[in-house]
């Protein structure tokens, strides 16, 4: 599992996680959805885009890019897909402002000088993981996105710790935090099977089952949200049924396919070939 699809699945189950990491979120930061929207002429896909609830005032949207590698071009892109965006969806927001996730400052564009205006004037935040702090003193989410980084010598003892942690704090969803400790673990330890990774953290056969039915039901409405908002379209009882017969692995395949839907016809095409 790539780690942007880590990240992805955070962001779409609790958006909020995001302003978790700026100094001065928006009052209004619960409030927010995530997205992916395509800017066509010439097209770009912007992957994190946070979209202020709908009022009779404009808000602004926040744009995140999640970067794990060194991209030598990365402010160039970033810039030209965020005011492209927003030219065209001016009347929508009053500003924007961008979010870029590193593990480590070592990973960040070497040549910034062109873009020294957007990167120090407030309008752009750099967040360096490693600066953190430990994971023990941070909130659970944004923990979770320091998990990624450690090495896999520590990884697992701090992965177990979220998990009981998680079963201790009510205001957050045990299988939400589960079903992302797993999903990094697994990304971590590719040599592993499930079983060994269920066994390093401690996760019984029983909860294992449960946890899956539970997470491909929860999958599946997400596909469905995801699929209306982009297309406008509801999916048939049947196709719908189709979707939630797929296995977890396919499930999760499709959340990251279908960013590349031009239509909702090349959603049956997709199910065929599964």
């Amino acid at each position: 599992m790539k780690r942007d699809s880590i990240f992805y699945k955070l962001f779409q189950q609790y958006p909020s996680v995001l302003f978790q990491l700026l100094k001065t979120p928006p009052p209004n930061a619960d409030d927010y959805k995530f997205d992916c929207v395509v800017v066509k002429e010439p097209k770009f896909e912007i992957d994190g885009v946070f979209l202020p609830p709908e009022t009779d005032k404009p808000g602004t949207v926040y744009f995140c890019e999640v970067q794990f590698q060194k991209d030598e071009m990365l402010y160039e892109r970033l810039f030209a897909e965020a005011h492209l965006y927003f030219y065209r969806n001016r009347v929508k927001f009053s500003d924007w402002q961008a979010v870029i996730i590193y593990p480590s400052k070592s990973l960040e564009q070497s040549d910034i000088h062109p873009h020294r205006s957007l990167l120090n004037g407030g309008q752009v935040h750099r967040v360096y993981l490693n600066k953190l702090g430990t994971i023990r003193k941070l909130p659970i989410w944004v923990a979770l996105m320091v998990l990624t980084t450690l090495s896999e010598k520590v990884a697992p003892k701090e992965a177990r710790y979220l998990l009981e942690r998680s079963r201790q704090e009510p205001e957050v969803s045990s299988d939400a935090i589960l079903e992302m400790v797993t999903s990094i673990m697994v990304y971590k330890f590719e040599q592993l099977s499930r079983r060994d990774i269920d066994t390093m953290l401690g996760i019984t056969l029983k909860q294992t089952r449960v946890y899956q039915e539970a997470t491909e039901e929860a999958t599946a409405d997400v596909i469905f949200r995801q699929l209306k908002k982009r297309f406008g379209q509801d999916l048939s009882e049947e196709t719908r049924a189709q979707i939630e017969s797929l296995p977890l692995p396919a499930l999760h395949k499709l959340t990251e396919d279908l960013l590349d839907f031009t239509s909702l016809a090349d959603l049956q095409p997709w199910l065929e070939t599964q």
